[in-house]
């Protein structure tokens, strides 16, 4: 089974630029998490607000470093987790278009 999160939209504070230390900017979230369904369950909802409590609590300075915290927390977190897609946009940074940064975990059973 998998679960699908598309355009999660949430500001934070997000970057290595003085002004994104400041000023929270928006980050899309798009996430697939491949899971164990017969022995597990996992709220989807549970996994949107968790998400956004790292990201907003971290302030990250690398999207590389979220990206790596929120698998390792997520899979840590909810039971049955086979592998995550994670994709974190931002969308503002660069007036041409959006830049994101994508990483693909696969967690041995």
């Amino acid at each position: 089974m998998t679960i699908h999160v598309e355009n999660l939209k949430f500001k934070c504070i997000i970057g290595i630029l003085d002004f994104e230390r400041v000023t929270p900017q928006e980050v899309i979230i798009n996430l697939n998490i491949d899971y164990e369904h017969i022995k597990h369950f996992i709220d989807y909802a549970k996994v949107v607000d968790f998400i956004k409590e790292i990201m907003i609590k971290n302030e990250f300075f690398l999207i590389e470093d979220a990206l790596k915290e929120i698998n390792l927390k997520l899979n840590k977190k909810f039971n049955g987790i086979k592998s995550i897609n994670l994709k974190i946009t931002k969308p503002s940074i660069l007036p041409e278009c959006m830049v994101s940064v994508s990483d693909f975990v696969i967690f041995e059973s």
